[in-house]
């Protein structure tokens, strides 16, 4: 069984290492906006509900979200395994996916961090130039992440389940260490 969690900044190549990762050992790639996108274009019950708060301006509830990730992960193409980017976001997240995990009987799970320097971070998401990837709004999309991860990182890692990669190297090089992580 292949289960891994991703973390890491915003710009740490998150999206395409999963992507490769999920290729290589053919399991889905599940994110949490993909999970959304898709109750939403399939109008769900969750996705419904999830409108009525996306309409309104507001983030989406962490319960609502969690009982998308509930449902996405009892789907039958995850019964060998997957790869979960962008949740959990916190502890209170994680709580509630270890439990998820039990009651599924899908414990396997390794917590891959990609980390890298905030100037590397930066500097990739100010090079993508999306209009919302300003200097200032990364620099707080940055300090978010850093508040509200490093107790996630804290949490996997007294747990036995953090693997940590060096994001700041090439993608080649990133994707390397990233199977040589995951196949032992």
């Amino acid at each position: 069984m292949t289960r891994f969690i991703f973390l890491g900044p915003p710009g740490a190549g998150k999206g395409t290492q999963a992507e490769i990762l999920a290729d290589y050992s053919h399991i889905p790639h599940i994110s949490t906006g993909d999970i959304l996108r898709a109750a939403l274009q399939g109008q769900t019950p969750l996705g419904m509900k999830a409108q009525f708060y996306m309409d309104k301006g507001e983030l989406v509830p962490d319960d609502l979200v969690q009982d998308m990730v509930r449902e996405r992960l009892s789907q039958d193409d995850t019964k060998y395994g997957w790869i979960l980017d962008g949740f959990p976001r916190t502890v209170l997240q994680a709580a509630f996916l270890s439990l998820l995990l039990d009651e599924l009987d899908q414990l396997q799970v390794k917590v891959i961090n990609l980390d890298a320097p905030d100037n590397v971070v930066m500097s990739r998401l100010l090079e993508r130039g999306r209009k919302d990837d300003a200097e200032d709004v990364i620099r707080r999309r940055l300090e978010i992440y850093r508040s509200d991860t490093a107790p996630l990182i804290d949490y996997y890692q007294q747990r036995k389940l953090l693997v940590v990669i060096n994001g700041n190297q090439t993608p080649e090089e990133v994707t390397a260490e990233l199977k040589s992580a995951v196949s032992s």
